[in-house]
């Protein structure tokens, strides 16, 4: 697991099916001071994080399809947890 910022929200027009009612984020990886740290990806939302949370992404894909209880799903960043 890793710290990243949210930095905002991505619109799709089209999702794949085990995407539709959750939110895709752009997030930037931080360090423990809170300072920039590698480029930004996405992350598929799981615990309905906002714009500036400090979240917790697992960047593994059967982690987050097991997350997710979907063994089809594509996806291999997933937000599942916000740092008080």
């Amino acid at each position: 697991m890793i710290l990243a910022k949210v930095l905002g929200p991505v619109v799709a027009t089209q999702k794949h099916e085990a995407l539709k009612g959750r939110t895709l984020y752009v997030v930037q990886p931080i360090d423990k001071n809170k300072n920039s740290k590698g480029n930004t990806f996405l992350a598929l939302d799981s615990v309905q994080a906002r714009v500036g949370d400090i979240v917790l992404i697992n960047r593994e894909g059967n982690s987050c399809r097991q997350i997710l209880q979907n063994d089809l799903a594509p996806v291999n960043s997933l937000i599942c947890g916000i740092v008080d």
